[in-house]
């Protein structure tokens, strides 16, 4: 078998697929509690993103004896590998369902929390049986595979199996399924590092990996009685009595062919749509990796560094409150020229930034950035190519995301070590995304 052709689903016994209930006995659409767990499942998956992970670093620098740039070079090599297996494991999204999948990578993730809990005893351990001359490697090693997991199962898995799981039971109703998860997330992700710093303040960052390792290993439990994969599975369709006949809903939200992911590939709609959201990504992970450094350059405080992430969330759930409305009402490519928009207002900000008005465009480009993220990755695979093959689609398309989050970083750290300043990595960001705007007209859903 060639290795583009997707595998159907497997057709689950009765007995898995409505245990322990059976969602069509209920007074109500099921679809929206598998709303509410795909949302908290993309909430869970927090401890796999850089937003989570952050917190840790200086601890396990400590922890390990490493340096920083040693520590992020395993965090890198860790995410790039992780970003090479989501396709194929977008493929057991589309064989087994999101239920199963999003159950078992937070089971998963709360296995890998707990490891890293004690990673630095057993890269001692692992030292104490090599040659004195590896030792200084292990905790490298460690880690690298640490942060693979973590990456692979948390910002990878996690998160598209639980977000996938929601769009495959919406169809005309798609932007009100992900402004409810958008705003969710970005109000639960602004409060996740408070409340790890919490946790390790009370406790130290070992128990704080445990404990949320308990809480993640409790949504794969939800996960497990509470989300179903299709609503066809259960003899019922997408949207149930939200679905409007008359609903004067763009044509892009009807539903179209089903591709396959060779067939995707082969569209420029699918190549215009993943690099304006790997440009998303890259230029945002990059920023929040370097923002005090950034800010240092400008002449501004570590305290106005991190204050910046307020506002930009504030205009981030307003954006995307209304770009998610929207998206059921208009086509697609206008949203992501927002998001191009956003991208080049802030990397141009960014390359020019100071006290004053330069910093008010940084909340507004990266507030239109983010508030369209989480719309252009959701929708446009399910709107443009069906749900047959969803997973490998969207596991191809996010495994070039993922690769994308861990170069930004490291561009920007040369683009400083070689010129002094960030300014060249941003400048390459806007001139990048002016292109993907330049080609975005012609991004229309293919026929």
């Amino acid at each position: 078998m060639n290795s583009d052709s997707e595998t159907p689903r497997l057709h689950h016994p009765p007995r898995l697929v409505n245990f322990p209930f059976n969602p069509t006995r209920l007074p109500f659409f099921y679809g929206t509690v598998v709303m509410v767990c795909g949302t908290l499942g993309v909430l869970a998956s927090a401890p796999g993103q850089t937003v989570g992970v952050s917190v840790f670093t200086d601890f396990l620098i400590q922890a390990h004896q490493l340096s920083r740039s040693w520590i992020s070079f395993a965090y890198l090599a860790g995410t790039i590998a992780s970003a090479m297996l989501i396709t194929r494991a977008g493929r057991w999204y589309d064989r087994f369902g999101g239920r199963w999948v999003s159950a078992i990578s937070a089971g998963m993730l709360a296995v890998v929390l707990t490891g890293m809990s004690y990673s630095a005893v057993i890269a001692e351990s692992v030292a104490s049986i090599l040659p004195a001359t590896y030792r200084d490697h292990t905790s490298f090693v460690v880690l690298t595979l640490g942060f693979f997991a973590m990456r692979f199962f948390g910002q990878g898995m996690l998160t598209l199996s639980s977000r996938n799981m929601v769009l495959e039971w919406f169809e005309q109703r798609r932007g009100m399924a992900l402004a409810f998860i958008g705003i969710s997330v970005a109000f639960g992700f602004s409060v996740t590092p408070p409340i790890f710093e919490w946790l390790i303040q009370r406790g130290g960052w070992s128990w704080a990996w445990q404990t949320i390792a308990v809480v993640v290993a409790v949504y794969a439990f939800l996960a497990f009685c509470f989300g179903r994969s299709k609503p066809e599975d259960h003899g019922l369709l997408p949207d149930g009595p939200f679905a409007k006949k008359d609903r004067k809903t763009h044509a892009e939200t009807l539903s179209g062919r089903q591709f396959t992911l060779s067939e995707a590939r082969r569209t420029y709609s699918f190549w215009v749509f993943t690099f304006s959201v790997v440009m998303s990504g890259l230029v945002l992970t990059a920023f929040s990796f370097h923002v005090v450094s950034i800010f240092a350059d400008g002449g501004m405080s570590r305290s106005q560094a991190v204050a910046i992430f307020v506002p930009a969330a504030c205009v981030s759930v307003v954006v995307e409150f209304v770009g998610s409305w929207l998206s059921d009402f208009v086509k697609l490519k206008y949203l992501a020229m927002v998001q191009l928009v956003g991208i080049v207002m802030l990397s141009l900000s960014l390359s020019f930034l100071s006290p004053g008005p330069s910093v008010v465009f940084v909340v507004l480009g990266m507030g239109l950035m983010q508030g369209m993220f989480g719309i252009i990755s959701g929708v446009t695979w399910p709107r443009f190519y069906g749900r047959t093959h969803l997973g490998a689609i969207s596991g191809f398309s996010t495994s070039i995301v993922v690769a994308g989050t861990a170069v930004g970083p490291y561009l920007f750290s040369v683009s400083h070590d070689r010129f002094g300043s960030y300014q060249a990595a941003t400048l390459l960001c806007a001139v990048v995304a002016l292109m993907l705007l330049a080609a975005s007209p012609r991004a229309d859903r293919p026929q």
